[in-house]
């Protein structure tokens, strides 16, 4: 028996799938990295929820005036007491600030600040003893600290 000398090697005959293979190995990234690159253009950063989609226009009136100003949910809430508590006595308005924070949670780090603001409005209202009558434990007698400084 005799072997045959030719040697075949598979290293010579490399096929389609090895070929497919590396031309995905290099364009794959390239798509990848490009899509995205374009997805986070797409979202929506300047917090417009009119338009999506950022352009180079956008980006350059980002710092004008033409903008409007979203406020803030504490201040909106803070305005919103004040106004009632030209219409309503501080009982009523220190129950609606705590059945808000127990709503919203995340308004608790400004609750404080929220009813010292009510406590001076209610010293202009009502004069400074009337308006400590209403004082009461909510966001830690802020209400009262805020009787007392628009006493002062």
């Amino acid at each position: 028996m005799k072997h045959s000398t030719t040697q075949q090697t598979r290293r010579g005959n490399r096929g389609p799938a090895r070929r497919i293979g590396r031309t995905l190995a290099l364009v794959l990234p390239v798509v990848l990295v490009l899509s995205g690159t374009l997805a986070v253009t797409r979202v929506n950063w300047s917090g417009n929820p009119s338009n999506s989609v950022l352009t180079a226009s956008d980006v350059s009136t980002a710092g004008g005036a033409s903008r409007s100003v979203v406020r803030a949910p504490q201040d909106l809430l803070r305005d919103r007491l004040l106004t009632q508590l030209q219409d309503k006595d501080p009982g009523v308005v220190l129950t609606h600030l705590q059945e808000a924070v127990n709503g919203h949670p995340s308004l608790s780090e400004h609750c404080v600040s929220i009813a010292r603001a009510l406590g001076r409005a209610a010293v202009r209202i009502y004069g400074a003893s009337r308006a400590q009558s209403y004082a009461r434990p909510v966001c830690d007698t802020s209400f009262a600290s805020g009787v007392a400084a628009g006493h002062s």
